[in-house]
């Protein structure tokens, strides 16, 4: 997962993500009707916004590297 900062406000703790995720699992149902989700696999996942909830930007949020 990625970290994030906001160069608007210096924000590093608040975002808003919104993402795209494919998964594949194991759907298990009972008898009596009930799901059970089991072995869930990310197959691919995409940011597609970021915001910072701190002061609403999306334009100042950059991606953080391992060492910041």
């Amino acid at each position: 997962m990625e970290k994030y900062r906001c160069t608007a406000c210096g924000n590093l703790t608040r975002f808003d993500v919104v993402e795209t995720t494919t998964v594949r699992s194991f759907h298990h149902y009972t008898v009596g009707g009930d799901l059970t989700v089991e072995e869930p696999e990310v197959i691919s996942r995409v940011v597609d916004s970021v915001s910072c909830r701190w002061c609403g930007h999306g334009r100042g949020v950059e991606v953080l590297t391992e060492d910041e």
